[in-house]
This record gives structure tokens, sequence and C-alpha cells, in this order.
């Protein structure tokens, strides 16, 4: 019980009220005892007006008065004289005076403490103003001892109200606290385990019902948490559905393709001159499409793989994809431009940077076509300081803010209608590969552009 909230609050809350309790006991037994010497000055000052109705009063009489005031002896100052009114013999001497004309609230409670910490009986004197203006002071000498006794008493019967008061007031917090806060927190606590057991059922998704607006705020935030955890799962899920269904896929096609590249050997021994012409396009081709199919399995075990890094002709290169481009462009007005140095040599996976550059130029061309207005698409590559740098730009609409948002995750970053998201993540993770990154320079109405950067590292 001590280790859970509700106990703990238990517990903070007994010692809290006793405190209170004890921050409220030192005043008040300070004026449990201004009360208890005021009520001492009262009874003597009736005492000593039997004496001064009859001045012949017996000692034995004298001596019950002042025993019933509890006092040894009277002094009343009346018409600006002192006179002792009523006196016994003194046990011992007057240890100390207090003045209760003028005493102040700090003065009472420091003499209430030393009294209660001081066992030994004393004789005091006491000084007050007499009631209804009998004269101008009254004094007394008593004992302690009934004194220091009355506060004792006084303050166990304190002691014992508070710790009543404490320990109902405790209970009454510990039953709300079980209640308002608790109660709702075990019922949070129950539907996490309950989500954590089946997190893809969406039905086990926390419904936020708190009163307490800050455990609504936690219900709230955990629904939203569980919500976007339950469509992650979801994909996934998906995801490996898919990647499994293309594994299959991808293998039927290689040995498709193999089969289709074992007739390209004859094509080209053909004569004609468009069919010689095309041959070693097509040969290409295919090889890009077996080579594909291999990467596509082996993305299926683990990831792409890692780029096989040769030296090849970067403008060769673009001059490929931008020729397989003017094939797909068909009846569109979109012009393809490039501006790589004729002799830049690259370092890198010439399989992997012509998907890198078929996907840009792909996902720039269907952006365009898409409008059904003319557009241009250029490829420009440089060299800065120690980076192959490579620029994939277009004249199209620009990239909607939900695209931007997932740029480089897939089934998610997909600007056209129906489109997988794919290109750009197989963009950025290929470039990656190399030791590089996809960046997105700029995207606005006036058009998008990429741009690769490829380390160059050693050049060996």
């Amino acid at each position: 019980m001590l280790n859970s909230l509700s106990g703990r609050f238990l517990i903070l809350t007994v010692i809290f009220v006793m405190l209170a309790e004890i921050m409220i006991f030192v005043p008040s037994i300070a004026r449990f005892r201004e009360d208890y010497l005021l009520s001492r000055l009262e009874r003597a000052q009736i005492a000593s007006l039997a004496l001064l109705a009859d001045d012949m009063l017996s000692t034995e009489l004298e001596a019950e008065l002042l025993d019933n005031a509890g006092v040894y002896n009277v002094v009343l100052r009346r018409d600006q004289m002192r006179q002792l009114v009523l006196a016994s013999p003194l046990p011992a001497m007057v240890h100390q005076t207090f003045d209760l004309r003028e005493a102040t609230a700090g003065e009472l409670i420091r003499d209430a403490v030393l009294r209660l910490a001081d066992p030994q009986a004393r004789v005091i004197r006491v000084i007050g103003v007499p009631s209804l203006d009998a004269g101008q002071l009254i004094e007394v000498t008593m004992d302690t001892a009934p004194l220091r006794m009355a506060m004792l008493d006084y303050g166990v019967r304190i002691l014992i109200l508070s710790a009543v008061i404490s320990v109902i007031t405790a209970m009454l917090l510990f039953l709300a606290v079980r209640v308002l806060l608790v109660k709702p927190i075990k019922s949070v606590v129950g539907q996490m385990q309950s989500y954590a057991a089946a997190p893809e059922d969406a039905r086990r998704i926390i419904k936020p019902t708190a009163s307490v607006r800050e455990l609504h705020e936690a219900e709230v935030a955990l629904q939203a948490l569980e919500t976007q955890l339950t469509q992650s799962l979801r994909q996934k899920e998906r995801l490996a559905q898919l990647g499994g269904a293309v594994a299959r896929v991808s293998h039927d096609l290689r040995n498709i393709l193999t089969s289709a590249q074992l007739f390209t050997d004859r094509i080209e021994m053909s004569e004609d001159p468009a069919v010689k012409r095309m041959a070693p396009k097509l040969v290409n081709s295919i090889t890009r499409a077996v080579s594909l199919c291999e990467n596509t399995l082996a993305f299926g075990r683990a990831e792409e793989p890692a780029p096989a890094l040769t030296l090849f002709n970067l403008a060769e290169l673009t001059s490929e994809v931008l020729e397989a481009e003017r094939l797909a462009i068909g009846e569109d007005d979109i012009s393809l431009s490039e501006d790589v140095p004729a002799g830049m040599v690259l370092r890198g996976d010439p399989e992997q940077i012509y998907r890198i550059l078929s996907n840009l130029v792909r996902n720039a061309r269907q952006a365009i076509a898409a409008t059904g207005q003319s557009g241009e698409i250029s490829v420009a590559a440089n060299i800065d300081e120690d980076d192959w740098v490579i620029q994939v730009a277009d004249t199209g609409p620009g990239l909607p803010p939900k695209a931007r948002e997932h740029l480089f995750q897939p089934f998610q970053g997909g600007v056209r209608k129906g489109g997988s998201g794919l290109g750009l993540a197989i963009v950025a993770e290929l470039a990656k590969g190399h030791g590089g990154a996809l960046t997105l320079l700029r995207s606005d109405e006036n058009g998008t552009c990429f741009e690769v950067r490829l380390p160059m590292g050693e050049m060996n």
C-alpha cells in the first residue's frame, strides 16, 4: 500500500495535517497560558475585595482566599498607592516577573514554550490590569507547577483532537484520490495493457472519457499515439505482404527476361540498319531489367545491395537516360536538356546511378505531363570541392505540401494519383549507399529542383 499513489498520498496528508496542527498548537498553548494567568489575576482581585470590605479578616479566612485564588499574595495599586492586600509566606524567591499589560504575541509564545520545557516548580510574579478599572494594576505571586500541569493537559487534548482530525481528513482525501485519480489512472493502465496485447486491433484504441482535464489530455495524446502506431503496423504488414509478392513477381520476371536476353544475340546479327541501331539499346534495357529484378530480390532479403564502384562517363549515362525518356514522352510538349561536362568521370555503380537519374527525370516528366502544359527538364552536373553534384530541375507545378512532409518515405511521398511514392525513396537510398545524399533544393509554382551529392573519396 505504501508503494501506491493513494497510500503515499494518505501518509503525506497525515504528515501535512499534523504539521499544520503543530503550527496551530504553539499559539494555542501561549493563549491558554495567558488566559490562565489572567484568570488568576481575576481571582486574586475578587479575593482582595473581601479584605477591602472588612479589614478584620482572620488569618484562616485570608489563607483560604489565597488558596482559592491559587496565589501566594496580592498587591493592588489604587489611588496611586501600592498596597499588599493579601499575603502568605513564599516557598522560594521570585524567579521571574511577567507583565501581561504590554506583552507581545512573540513574547507570549516564547514564555509558553519555555514554561513547558522547564519541569521545575518556580515562583513567579504576574502583573496585570484589574478588572472594571478597579485600580491601576494588580500583582500576584504564584507557583508554576499547576500552570505547567494545566498546559500539559490542554496540549494533550489538543494533540489528540488534531490526530483525530488529521486521520479523518486523510481518509476523506484518500477516498477522493482513489475515486478521482487512482481509479481513472488504473483504467488507462489497463487499457494500455489491453492495447499492447494486440496493437493491430483498432478496436482496442483508447477512447478519452476522463473528466479531469490533465488526465483527459493524457488520454487524447495516448489515443493519437495508439492510432499512429496501429496505422504504422498495418502499413508495415501490407509492405511485408507487398514485398513478398514483388519478390515472387521479380523472380519469375527475371527468368522471363533472362530468356529474352538469349534472343538479343540474333537481333544484333540483323542487317537492318534500324535494328542494328536499336539492338544495343534493347540489350541494355533488358540487362537493366534483369539487374533490377535481382536487386529487388536482394532488397526483399535485406536492403539495396552495396554499390559496385567503378569509373564511368556520366555524360554518356545521362544521354542514355534522357534518350529512354524521350521515347516515353510521346506527344507531350516536354523538352529534355543536359549540361554535363563531356569528360566528367564519376566513381560509382553505373546501374544504380542510372536508376537515380531515371527516377528523378521520370518523376519530373510525369509531373509536367499531368498539367497538360509544356515544360522542360534539365540534368546538370559539376564538381564542387570534394563532391560530384548532379541536379535535376523541371518547370513543373512543384510538390504539394503533403508530398514534402513525407518526401523520401515509401508509399507516402507520392505526388501522382495512384503513384506509390517509391521513386524518391529508392533514389534517397541509392544515394545514401554511395555515401551521398538527396536534397530538395526548391519546389514552387516555377518548378522543382533535386540535388544529388556523391563524395569523391579516393579516385582509384
